[in-house]
């Protein structure tokens, strides 16, 4: 990571953005694959109809998970540097700027992993037995969403600060 100004933003919000991707990684993964069981990594590829591809899925939803908690620890090593104090001078820190740039780093997992898995790929799909449907839109539109809101608390975080 490159060194940056001490009163400078850009720490805070790529620590924001990596925890935003992972943490939006893991509600995918916990509330879609797990909870609800919509759909796993493979399915639309591997329907989880055979014991092979119940494994081959759950192997691949573990390699997804292990992705989200390794964007989630670098988030975390990133925040620590972020807020550790360098020379005694004061560091930039917003709580509005941190958590918009969390929900930035959410926003882009869903646009990159929805346009990527469901819509290019289509390695699955939101609810899986609907094949391409409106809810795999519907995810596209919430990162949509999460980006928007996102980048409007970081100008709200990041004005409020100087």
């Amino acid at each position: 990571m490159a060194k940056h100004d001490a009163a400078s933003p850009t720490p805070l919000l790529f620590a924001g953005a990596l925890l935003g991707v992972g943490l939006g990684g893991f509600v995918d993964g916990i509330v879609f694959h797990q909870i609800l069981q919509t759909h796993n990594m493979l399915s639309a590829r591997r329907p989880p109809t055979t014991v092979a591809d119940i494994e081959i899925n759950m192997v691949w939803d573990g390699i997804f998970h292990a992705f989200t908690w390794m964007t989630t620890l670098a988030g975390v090593i990133v925040l620590h540097r972020a807020g550790r104090m360098l020379d005694g001078r004061p560091r930039f820190w917003s709580g509005k700027a941190l958590a918009g740039a969390m929900l930035l780093g959410w926003g882009l997992f869903n646009l990159v992993e929805g346009l990527i898995d469901h819509h290019i790929l289509h390695l699955h799909h939101v609810i899986e037995r609907l094949g391409l449907s409106f809810y795999d839109w519907l995810f596209l539109a919430s990162g949509v969403a999460l980006v928007f809101v996102g980048v409007m608390l970081m100008r709200v975080g990041l004005t409020a600060t100087r």
